[in-house]
């Protein structure tokens, strides 16, 4: 067990997925930030279904811990299938952006990691 978490690639992976976590984290909050200082009537909150591909509990928590620590976005409900994550939005644009968002910046990352 110990030995998988020590794998190197699974570390280059881990370390991948922090500094992804931290650009996300950065340019969401200027973006909440601007939300707040705007109109509300200009906000569009929304929830989401992100199907995900991901296999694992730990791989499904973490996705939805990354999302709900992303400000402006909430994980609600993982459905009994584990095969989609309702998460609200704050200021949603369009559904098909963010779930391609959420897909192509945490859980590609996230399932390469469970595959190593």
């Amino acid at each position: 067990m110990i030995r998988a978490l020590l794998n190197p690639l699974r570390l280059l992976l881990l370390a991948q997925l922090l500094f992804v976590f931290i650009v996300a984290l950065a340019k969401s909050a200027t973006i909440v930030a601007l939300a707040v200082l705007r109109p509300v009537d200009r906000l569009r909150s929304s929830v989401i279904a992100v199907p995900t591909d991901l296999r694992t509990d730990l791989g499904i928590a973490t996705l939805a811990n990354l999302i709900s620590l992303t400000p402006g976005t909430t994980s609600l409900h993982v459905s009994e299938d584990r095969k989609t994550i309702y998460v609200h939005a704050l200021d949603a644009g369009e559904d098909e952006d963010i779930v391609s968002d959420i897909k192509q910046t945490f859980e590609s990352l996230i399932r390469r990691i469970e595959n190593v």
